[in-house]
């Protein structure tokens, strides 16, 4: 699906609105200031995918868009293994930072996902009118790039291109760096579109 210039003004809009609010949950639970870069939306075809999501060890915690849309795409907390460990140190007091993940980290990461995840689609379905739920989170540790060709061979549709609606979120204090990625489904991105306009015609 092929996007005009508003079109892609309108859902870095919905991705910037959804993505604040994850900052926002983010920074509270961490009791330090969170930076968050401007949503880049990028069209990737799957052959390249390599090149936008790197080859690094990564934690990422995926949730199956839901709703009004049984399968909308995903939305996928993305955070580098050595960030996955800081960030887990400061939520349970431990201080370690190359010590190996062990069940107690999981089970945060999968609570952190699920409460910044569920702030995001609680903003954006709150402004498009429309019901956007995540699915029970799963926890994949692995080289990014591996979990998230596995994802794509998951979704609903045949597809050559994906759309990445990334955005980064910076903790200095904690030396955090994450990125909050959408990868919607096609019949999913056409709903936003859709709802988006009628937005900005009645605005």
């Amino acid at each position: 699906m092929k996007l005009s210039a508003v079109q892609m003004d309108a859902m870095q809009e919905l991705g910037n609105i959804g993505a604040a609010h994850a900052a926002t949950t983010l920074s509270q639970m961490l009791s330090s200031p969170v930076e968050m870069s401007v949503p880049k939306i990028k069209v990737v075809d799957v052959a390249q995918l390599a090149n936008h999501i790197g080859e690094e060890s990564a934690a990422l915690v995926v949730f199956e868009l839901q709703g009004e849309i049984p399968h909308g795409g995903y939305i996928i907390i993305y955070i580098s293994r050595k960030s996955a460990v800081q960030l887990t140190n400061t939520m349970l007091g431990l201080t370690d930072p190359d010590r190996p993940l062990n069940e107690m980290d999981e089970s945060a990461l999968l609570e952190i996902g699920n409460i910044m995840a569920s702030a995001f689609l609680d903003a954006t379905a709150e402004l498009l009118g429309f019901i956007m739920l995540p699915s029970p989170p799963v926890l994949t540790i692995d080289m990014a790039h591996a979990a998230m060709q596995s994802l794509i061979a998951q979704m609903q549709e045949e597809i050559d291109e994906v759309m990445l609606f990334s955005t980064e979120l910076v903790c200095e204090e904690h030396k955090i760096d994450s990125d909050l990625i959408m990868m919607p489904e096609t019949s999913m991105l056409k709903t936003f579109v859709e709802r988006l306009e009628n937005l900005m015609k009645s605005g």
